[in-house]
């Protein structure tokens, strides 16, 4: 039975994979292990262009001996001698063999090496005629034998499927992308470290609920055997973290994985990252200043300038950001008036004059005006707010867990902060009347029994915690991809994501070329 799934996968080999491992047979023949250990760098090949590059080939002189190792990115062979490109992922560097200088068996691990091998060697540094700066292997091994050949050698993976699937070929072959995931941990990293400096204590939150909330969101089901009961996949961790805040913690905050049962596309995956954070004696007018900080240190600091590109746009981290109602960019970027946006057939008949709506048009009469005023700001408002924006003073009825606003109830205090047109931040003054609460979670009961699979039921516990009394507090999530998206100018989220969720892999149907 072993066999047979070997010979399965060995029936799928084409014949440059067989002449490889034909190769990876020599190696074993000839005592040299295709699949060693205990080599390692004494360098980097980035150290080292720092080090001599600078250098004219006379200034070199005698170098120490240096081991750097690498994978083979391009072989140029001339029989007795062969200059060897290799990436250690620091940068690209040389490598020459030589029959007269390298070892015997070093040279003839090389004439078993091949394009993709992961390679070793060790030798000083020197610069050839035309200025390129090389290691002259005095002893040469092929540390892991490559047996599927890398994509061509200039151009790497051009189907777009393949690069998400087989991210790490992607990440082998382009410097780009290997980069671009790399700046996201800097990213996350930079984040992290400015709460720290504040003095917010980091949290881990459960990913497993028993009831979906935090957000307006269809879940993920999963089931709990030992317990033998249904649980959600978290949507949000916003209801355990306001708890540790009636628990009489200040300031917490959680860097976290969310799983949301939606839609794909260029901005949307299954599973995200973000980062949310609750601060008591705070309003969210205190958040959209700390929100303002945070994004201008993270460009200056991290991407180095605060003038980020993005398409043909220049987005602009280092100014104030601008500050305006929900109803003010509605009346701004539309015909709309401050009359208009209390009737509901004006702002039907102009939503039905839009060509494509993510919404059914015939449903438009059920909608309240708060409502319809929401999807006419998400229809003609949101992509023209390129440059950092925070857009507040959201309807209550859309936003079941924020404080309703003293001077008027039918709005709360919340923001939104949009970049390049996409929402990259919500935070709102927290709702800490559990009565309010209650009456919230009823309503979005209600809606969810009328067939929105997006409402929440209602979390009693959470309401049972509020009746302990939550100070005063404001709370804020923050879009790590889509954040990542707009500082690494990627026009897809699937590019910063290690691993994004692809349909399954259907293997031994056909062969590869």
């Amino acid at each position: 039975m072993r066999e047979k799934y070997i010979s399965q996968w060995e029936d799928q080999f084409n014949e440059q994979m067989k002449v490889r491992l034909e190769k990876r047979k020599k190696l074993t023949e000839a005592n040299s292990n295709p699949y060693k250990h205990g080599l390692k760098p004494s360098i980097s090949a980035k150290e080292l262009k720092e080090k001599y590059d600078h250098m004219a080939k006379e200034e070199i002189g005698e170098t120490e001996t240096y081991e750097v190792v690498g994978r083979a990115m391009l072989v140029r062979d001339f029989g007795k001698a062969a200059f060897i490109q290799v990436d250690d992922g620091t940068t690209r560097f040389q490598f020459y063999v030589k029959k007269k200088v390298t070892s015997d068996q070093g040279f003839a691990d090389y004439k078993l090496c091949d394009y993709g091998d992961i390679i070793w060697a060790k030798g000083k540094i020197f610069k050839t005629n035309k200025g390129e700066l090389s290691l002259e292997a005095a002893d040469f091994k092929v540390v892991t034998k490559s047996i599927r050949p890398l994509p061509e050698k200039f151009h790497g993976l051009t189907d777009q499927e393949l690069k998400y699937r087989m991210r790490y070929v992607d990440m082998i072959m382009s410097e780009e992308s290997r980069n671009k995931l790399k700046k996201r941990s800097q990213i996350v990293r930079y984040i992290r470290e400015f709460f720290y400096q504040d003095d917010w204590l980091e949290v881990e939150t459960p990913m497993m609920h028993s009831i979906a909330g935090g957000a307006a969101a269809k879940p993920f089901l999963t089931h709990h055997n030992a317990l033998d009961m249904e649980l959600f996949m978290r949507i949000a961790p916003e209801l355990h973290l306001k708890r540790l805040i009636v628990g009489g913690y200040d300031k917490v905050f959680e860097m976290n994985r969310c799983f949301r049962n939606e839609g794909l596309s260029l901005k949307h995956n299954p599973e995200f990252t973000s980062v949310e954070f609750y601060q008591a004696w705070a309003t969210y007018e205190d958040l959209m200043n700390f929100t303002e900080k945070l994004l201008h240190g993270l460009a200056k600091d991290v991407m180095g300038t605060e003038k980020i590109i993005w398409g043909e746009n220049e987005i602009d981290f280092g100014s104030q950001f601008r500050r305006m109602s929900m109803e003010d960019a509605v009346i701004e970027y539309t015909s709309l008036s401050k009359e208009d946006l209390k009737n509901k057939d004006k702002m039907i008949s102009l939503l039905k004059s839009k060509d494509e709506l993510e919404v059914n048009p015939s449903e438009l009469d059920k909608y309240s005006c708060a409502k319809l005023m929401v999807i006419c700001f998400e229809e003609f408002v949101e992509d023209k707010l390129i440059q950092p924006t925070f857009i507040t003073h959201y309807p209550t009825e859309v936003s079941p867990l924020s404080r309703r606003s003293d001077e008027n109830p039918d709005v709360v205090d919340r923001f939104e902060l949009f970049i390049n047109g996409w929402e990259i931040a919500n935070a709102f003054n927290e709702l800490n009347d559990p009565s309010d609460q209650l009456g919230r979670f009823a309503d979005q009961a209600i809606l969810k029994e009328d067939g929105d699979d997006e409402a929440c039921d209602p979390d009693y516990d959470f309401v049972r915690a509020l009746e302990y009394g939550m100070p005063p507090t404001a709370g804020e999530g923050i879009g790590i991809d889509r954040l990542v998206m707009i500082l690494t100018n990627s026009s897809t989220i699937r590019d910063v994501i290690l691993f994004p969720l692809l349909k399954k892999e259907t293997f031994f149907e056909q062969k590869e070329d």
